[in-house]
């Protein structure tokens, strides 16, 4: 069956978790599973390019069926036609040659042909828990790089680094390895070696300083969670791939980073963000764990 050449509308950057949408394809993964595009949903799938933000899960009703939507991915559809998965995607995110797909994964049913779901409506329901943890921790994390960047700024000792939004030196960008969001927590590995230090930034007794590092980050949050501030996501495009930037109203200004995941809508909705620190013994890597209580 022929797959769509326009890439899936997703309602994730505004909250959605449920919606309903006709069935545009099936497509039988080589695992046996069923990859199911919709023309919209409220579904986050993993990002091949940058997988951070797990996928979501949930589950799709169709042709009286309720499907477990065990995971979701991102699929591509070439310009010749060529359909690929994850990271069997040969480009980048966003390349507009390519359509960008949603692919809701489901188990195969006996006795039900993949191609009868096709131009039936489909009724899509996120876990609405499981995504308010992993929104909370995302809006957190972005909190962290900025209060991070903060604690951190006296340790460039050279002029015209790049800088973040509210104007300090960007290590959390400079240095950034991999970051994983997690259920009402995130993980990001950082890596402090040449190329940071010559750009200026100086690791001399950053071991001994962590404590005192930890306890700032920790203090600017819980400041910065005390006003409340709005969050929102700057949509210029309700596709997939749309460049989406996420932005809060600090009191030092708006902070605001590219972003493609899901986030909470206020600061209210954090009752407390905290982080650890730890270094390797080479001084090389350098990891902030950071732990979230949604309020309420």
């Amino acid at each position: 069956m022929p797959l769509p050449t326009t890439s899936t509308i997703v309602g994730y950057p505004a909250g959605d978790v449920a919606g309903k949408s006709p069935v545009l394809a099936v497509r039988v993964l080589p695992d046996g599973r069923w990859a199911v595009v919709v023309a919209e949903t409220p579904f986050h799938p993993l990002d091949h390019t940058w997988p951070d933000q797990p996928a979501d899960t949930g589950t799709l009703t169709v042709a009286g069926h309720e499907l477990p939507v065990v995971d979701c991915q991102t699929g591509g559809v070439g310009p010749d036609g060529a359909f690929a998965v994850a990271a069997g995607i040969p480009v980048r995110r966003g390349d507009e040659a390519w359509a960008w797909l949603v692919l809701h994964i489901v188990d195969a049913v006996d006795g039900l042909a993949p191609e009868a779901l096709v131009g039936e409506e489909a009724v899509l329901a996120v876990d609405a828990d499981r995504r308010a943890g992993l929104s909370a921790a995302h809006t957190a994390c972005h909190l962290m790089a900025f209060a991070l960047n903060e604690a951190l700024a006296a340790r460039w000792r050279k002029p015209g680094v790049r800088t973040d939004a509210l104007g300090r030196p960007d290590f959390d960008n400079l240095a950034m390895d991999a970051s994983r969001i997690l259920d009402r927590a995130s993980r990001d590995d950082y890596r402090i070696g040449k190329s940071l230090r010559k750009k200026g930034f100086t690791a001399d007794d950053l071991a001994a300083d962590l404590p005192a590092i930890r306890d700032r980050v920790n203090a600017t949050l819980a400041g910065w969670l005390a006003t409340g501030a709005p969050v929102r996501i700057e949509v210029p495009d309700p596709a997939l791939t749309a460049r989406r930037v996420w932005h809060c109203a600090l009191p030092e200004g708006d902070a605001h980073i590219a972003c493609g995941g899901s986030h909470v809508r206020s600061l209210a909705e954090l009752a407390s963000v905290s982080v650890e620190l730890d270094l390797s013994e080479d001084g090389t890597e350098f990891t902030v764990r950071t732990a979230v209580v949604p309020a309420g």
